[in-house]
């Protein structure tokens, strides 16, 4: 005891605990908002990588697999309309796609890591509609220099067969190629790639 009176072992003994207590009840107020900010389960899922069988994929068709809610194209192109590629280079507005719209390792003339299997995200870069998959030549309605590709319905933006966009369009950016890598022949994983091609 000091000399006015007070037990000063039991004033910080009081002290502490009334702290102890205090940061106790801190934590536990905190917990729910920490979590609460914490991405759910179903989050998770929604952005997480999800698998491509292509194993009944043929030539010249399209299937859609969704990742992150954004449909995602698969092509597999024939060899017929991989040659088509150079001839519409004159006509694109980012032929090289130097425009960062896809992974490094699918930054070439064909904008994939196999030449013959496109993975490409199916939304427009204008406005965000879904463009349709005309891989036919010269119809009546998109003209003769059509050489297949992709056409959006929305405001009339044409993209190639790989996804590259055409001078004079709305759409100012190459159709988006999402990471990916390929598992094994017949399976692609879309929103992975570990860095590997």
């Amino acid at each position: 005891m000091s000399a006015d009176g007070v037990d000063t072992r039991r004033r910080r003994f009081l002290t502490a605990a009334a702290t102890v207590v205090g940061g106790v009840g801190v934590v536990y107020t905190l917990v729910p908002f920490v979590k609460s900010m914490l991405p759910s389960a179903r989050a998770k899922a929604a952005g997480a990588p999800v698998e491509a069988d292509i194993s009944k994929l043929e030539p010249g068709q399209k299937i859609n697999v969704s990742w992150r809610g954004k449909p995602v194209w698969i092509v597999q192109r024939t060899p017929e309309m991989l040659e088509t590629l150079p001839e519409v280079e004159p006509m694109l507005r980012d032929p090289d796609s130097l425009e960062p719209q896809q992974p490094p390792y699918c930054q070439n003339e064909v904008r994939s890591i196999k030449p013959e299997v496109l993975v490409m995200i199916g939304i427009c870069t204008h406005l965000g509609c879904s463009p349709l998959y005309r891989p036919e030549v010269a119809p009546e309605d998109l003209g003769a220099d059509w050489k297949g590709g992709f056409f959006c319905p929305c405001h009339g933006s044409k993209f190639d067969l790989a996804g590259r966009v055409y001078v004079g369009v709305p759409a100012p950016l190459n159709l988006q190629v999402p990471p990916h890598r390929y598992i094994s022949d017949t399976l692609i994983l879309i929103g992975e790639d570990q860095g590997v091609a």
